[in-house]
C-alpha cells in the first residue's frame, strides 16, 4: 500500500513513518512529488488545515494521502499560539525565537499557571471516499527554560509531568508513544489496517 505524506516538514515525516513503521506501507513524502501544488494552511481550524493538505495530495496523485496539523495551546495565553503555532512571530522567526517569546510572555506565571497541551489532527484522504480524521492530545506544562536536544519545534519547553522531562529530553522512542502526534496516529492506524485488509492500493 502506497500512502502520500502531505507535509514538507522532514521531522514530521520521520516521526510519522517511525510511529507507523510496522504497517508495511510505502511512504511517499510530498517533497518527492513532481509539480505538486503548495500545501496551504489557511483554514480556521487544525481539522480544516489537515483536510486541505490531504485533499491536495489525493487530488494530485490519486493515492491515499495522510496529512496532519498540530498546535501548542498555552492556557495562560488564551490557547495561543494555537492555530498559528508554526507561524508564530511570522515566517522569518526560528524555533529559538518562538520559544523565547513564549517564555517571555510567561515569565511572571507560577508553575500551576503554565499548563499547556499539544494537539494534533490527522486527516486521511482516499480516492472516492470521505476524508477520515483522528485527533491526539498530550497534556503538560511550559518549562522554565529549554532543556534537551532531541525533537523539534517547542519540544525543549514542553514538560511532561509523568516523566518529569521535556519532550526534547525524553527522546524519540518514548515521544513516539506518548505525543499528540502518536496518539492521533494510533487512532488512524485502525483505519489504515482496515484499508489494507480490503486490498486497496
Amino acid at each position: 500500500m502506497k500512502i502520500v505524506l502531505a507535509t514538507r516538514n522532514p521531522h514530521k515525516v520521520h516521526e510519522i513513518t517511525a510511529i507507523l513503521c510496522d504497517l508495511g506501507v510505502e511512504w511517499i513524502p510530498y517533497s518527492t512529488l513532481r509539480d505538486a501544488p503548495p500545501l496551504r494552511e489557511e483554514g480556521s481550524s487544525l481539522r480544516e488545515n489537515a483536510a486541505a493538505k490531504a485533499t491536495a495530495g489525493v487530488t494530485h496523485t490519486g493515492l491515499i494521502t495522510l496529512a496532519e496539523d498540530s498546535a501548542l495551546e498555552v492556557d495562560a495565553l488564551g490557547g495561543a499560539p494555537g492555530l498559528h503555532t508554526s507561524r508564530f512571530l511570522g515566517e522569518g522567526a526560528t524555533d529559538h525565537d518562538r520559544i523565547q517569546e513564549i517564555l517571555r510572555q510567561l515569565r511572571t506565571y507560577p508553575w500551576h499557571g503554565r499548563t499547556a497541551r499539544f494537539r494534533c489532527v490527522v486527516a486521511l484522504a482516499q480516492p472516492g471516499e470521505e476524508t477520515a480524521f483522528a485527533e491526539g492530545i498530550c497534556e503538560g506544562y511550559v518549562a522554565w527554560e529549554p532543556k534537551g536536544t532531541a525533537g523539534f519545534g517547542y519540544d525543549p519547553i514542553f514538560f511532561v509531568p509523568e516523566y518529569r522531562k521535556t519532550l526534547a529530553e525524553i527522546g524519540p522512542s518514548v515521544k513516539n508513544q506518548i505525543s499528540h502526534r502518536a496518539n492521533a496516529l494510533q487512532e488512524c492506524r485502525e483505519i489504515l489496517v482496515r484499508i489494507r485488509s480490503e486490498g486497496r492500493p
